[in-house]
This record gives structure tokens, sequence and C-alpha cells, in this order.
């Protein structure tokens, strides 16, 4: 038999019940529609996790320090300059928190007035000057205090907005106190807009040597702000600068690796969606293999027929594993369309770049077509073993 005359009679099986052979087909459609999708948004989705690992959270490096229980501190507070040196930080700061519910009662003024609450419990902290540039922020009123203030030990304060608000602070012109305790500081400016470490916002923030009072003389933490790839380099080398000798000792938090933040969640979205697809291609299979050996039943005679006429089994055999084959191939085609589509619909309304593989289009096809061929392999081997006696009888 010649190849378009195979072509020929196979197209003719497959339309001779059109409705038949389209819903045949829709399951194989929904397989690889679903295998489509899955592929295209989980890539997509991985490219925009990339792009919303932002500047901010890329750049980011906090160093903690465990308190010694004797000796001297691990990290001194001028440390600091010693790592503002390394190639690729752009600010650093110290830190000294308190111990956890060690919150102080701070209070706006001297007077106790029974009927309105006027004392509140904030966090108080001391931190080295560069704390506003670490914490990426910027002062809304006033100014951050200064090497000068440190050095002389004024008792001076900055406050969080939000802790200004709640102590009644609206205005430094006229150089208003806060009572820590017993112990009155100058409030001169206000800490706000915050992107990293927001929960300064609530607190009080002192020099060093106003803090040793409250318990806060050793640093704890370290703020640091990193040149965009810089990251892994800092993060090896700011433990040696902030304690030499005892840097192992120091725990380094550093942001994780975009491009494994993408494969994971790729990964994620692959797991649950590739099972999903592979089932609808699983039942698209059954489909196509049922309405195949139905087509078989029913063209029983014309099998016989063509088998009487000299029709050898292979020839049989090929064509309805042509008809199989053509219907897995339709189902593939139209599933990759409408499953890219798809991934561009979904990005168009989460207003992302779509990221889809061009290979993955022309695959989708081939794997239709291949499912086709499987499916359609015992309805062809059954019809091609039919007797052209029994068939006619």
């Amino acid at each position: 038999m010649d190849v378009r005359d195979l072509a020929g009679e196979a197209v003719a099986g497959v339309l001779a019940r059109p409705v038949r052979s389209a819903l045949t087909t829709l399951g194989t459609v929904l397989g690889i529609t679903t295998l489509v999708v899955t592929l295209g948004v989980a890539a997509t989705a991985g490219n925009q996790i990339v792009g919303h690992f932002d500047e901010l959270v890329a750049t980011a490096v906090t160093v903690e320090v465990p308190r010694p229980t004797t000796g001297p501190p691990l990290v001194e507070w001028d440390a600091v300059e010693r790592l503002t040196r390394l190639r690729g930080v752009e600010s650093a700061a110290a830190v000294a928190d308190a111990d956890e519910g060690a919150d102080l009662a701070v209070r706006s003024n001297d007077l106790v007035d029974p009927t309105t609450v006027t004392t509140r419990t904030l966090t108080v902290l001391a931190a080295t000057t560069g704390l506003p540039e670490a914490a990426r922020g910027r002062m809304t009123q006033g100014r951050f205090y200064d090497a000068g203030h440190v050095e002389r030990g004024d008792r001076v304060a900055v406050i969080g907005d939000e802790a200004a608000r709640m102590l009644g602070v609206a205005r430094l012109d006229r150089a208003p106190a806060i009572f820590i305790g017993k112990h009155a500081y100058t409030v001169i400016g206000i800490l706000g807009e915050l992107r990293r470490e927001k929960n300064l916002s609530t607190a009080v923030i002192v020099p060093p040597a106003a803090g040793r009072q409250f318990g806060l003389r050793d640093v704890t933490r370290v703020l640091v702000n990193t040149s965009l790839g810089a990251t892994g380099l800092i993060a090896r080398q700011a433990p040696a600068a902030l304690s030499p000798g005892n840097g192992d000792l120091l725990r380094v938090i550093s942001p994780p690796d975009p491009v494994r933040a993408r494969d994971g969640a790729q990964d994620d979205v692959d797991a649950l969606f590739l099972i999903l697809g592979l089932v609808s291609l699983v039942v698209g299979a059954v489909g196509i293999a049922n309405v195949t050996l139905v087509t078989v039943m029913e063209r029983v005679p014309e099998i016989g027929l063509r088998r009487a006429l000299g029709a050898a089994r292979r020839h049989v055999a090929a064509q309805f594993l042509l008809e199989s084959t053509l219907i897995g191939l339709t189902g593939g085609v139209i599933g990759a369309s409408l499953g890219v589509v798809a991934v561009v619909a979904v990005s168009a309304v989460q207003q992302w770049t779509p990221l889809l593989d061009a290979r993955l289009a022309v695959a989708a096809p081939v794997a239709g077509a291949l499912v086709g061929l499987l499916a359609g392999l015992y309805p062809a081997l059954r019809a091609a073993r039919m007797e052209p006696v029994d068939a006619l009888r």
C-alpha cells in the first residue's frame, strides 16, 4: 500500500465519525494543555520570583553575636569601622538589643497622671551612628546622633515614628525629653520610613555609652548592606573583620540564592501539576485505545474485505495505528495552542512577563502523537490478527 493511500484511508477513517473523534481527542487536549500550562506557569513564576528578589533583600546581611558568659565581648563597638573598609560594604551598624522581655517603661513627661496613660513599654536599644543607613530608613524629623554625642556621652535619644506617636512627640523644635525609667533623654530625631528592621519604628535608640546603664553593653547584632552581588563575599569576610580569632562564634544570616528560590518554587509547582497532566494524558490514552478498539470491532467486515483483496497484516495494523496517531497529534496541537494562550493570559492578568520554552510548544504535539501511537497498539494488533474468512463471516 502506498503511503499516500494509507494516509488518505486513515484520515477518512477519522473523519467518518467526527463527533466520536472529537470527544476522543478531548482527553489528549486536556492532558497536553495541562502539561504546557504547568511548565509555562512554573517557569514564569520562577522568573518572577527572581524579579521580585529585589536589591533590598539581596544586599542585606545580618551578623548575630552571642553574649559571652565570661571575658571581653566578642565584638567591640568600633569593630564596625573595620567592617566598612571591606570592598562591597555600603553601610553597617552595630546594635545592642535588650534581653527578651526586658522592655523599659518610657514616658514623655515626669508627671504621673492617674487619669491618662502616659507611660509606654518600649524597646530600648543602643546602636552606632550608621543605623539609619543600615536600616534603610531616614530621619523624618531632626537628626541622628553623631560621633560627638557618643564621645561626650550626651543623654540624647532617637525614637521611631510609631514610638513618637505613642509618646505624643510631634515636634522637636522645643527639644522635648523622654524619661526612660528615672533618666531623662533629649529627643533629637525621629526615625521613619524603614525598609529594613521595621521593629525600630517602636523603639528608643540611644548611644552605646548611654545604653550601658540599661544593660546594653555588648553588641548583639551587626546590620550590613552590601553592593549587589557582594553578599556571599561579605558573609564570609564579616566574622573575621568583626572578631578576629573568634569569627567562627558569630552567626551570619545572608539572603538565599535567587536562582535556588526560583528553582525551588518551580519544582514545587511542577511536582503538583505534572501529576495532573500525566493523569489527564493517561485518561486520554485510555480513551483513544477504547474508541480505536470499538472502531476495529465495527469495521470487521471492512478488515476482512481488505485482507481478502490482498492487504497484509502490517497494512491493517498501520492503518489503525495511523488513525490513533492522528487523533493524538490533533489533540497535541490543540492542547499546545490552548496551553500557550493560557500561559500568556495568566501572565497578562498577573502583570508578569510570560516565559515559555519554544521547544515545549514543538514537543507537545509530538507527545500527543506518541500517546496516540501507544494507545492504538493493542487495537491495531487485534485488527491485524483477524483472519479474512472469520472477518467476512
